[in-house]
């Protein structure tokens, strides 16, 4: 299934790229595509060493610094979710964020596996 092997979090990345500052971009938004990760990795470990929990609202960002809230909006349905990255993903070209799947319910996006989404930093 291609959407279960779109993130890996038992590999272990810095928080962000060389060279790549976050700071002050609060407010920035991001257009691309999501995906969500579930069931096959329930109980892993995510990159920042948590417990991989399909059940809350996180996500895999390649980039973003852990901790970080971001707000995902289906561009499909409108309907959006605030979630905290902590895992690193997703490593499928073309998508820039993997939502757990607790996230991807809350924005209708279970059935498609990838949707179109507006990324807005928060903090």
């Amino acid at each position: 299934m291609l959407i279960v092997s779109s993130c890996s979090p038992a590999i272990k990345y810095s928080s962000h790229k060389k060279g790549t500052s976050f700071a002050n971009k609060t407010g920035k938004i991001l257009y691309g595509k999501a995906s969500y990760y579930a069931d096959f990795f329930e109980g892993r470990l995510t990159a920042n060493g948590e417990i991989f929990d399909q059940s809350k609202l996180t996500a895999a960002h390649k980039t973003l610094p852990f901790g970080t809230l971001v707000r995902v909006t289906n561009l499909g349905n409108n309907k959006s979710v605030v979630v905290i990255i902590n895992d690193r993903g997703p490593f499928v070209a073309g998508r820039i964020i993997d939502l757990s799947k607790k996230a991807a319910q809350e924005i209708n996006m279970i059935k498609e596996g990838v949707v179109d989404i507006e990324l807005e930093i928060l903090n």
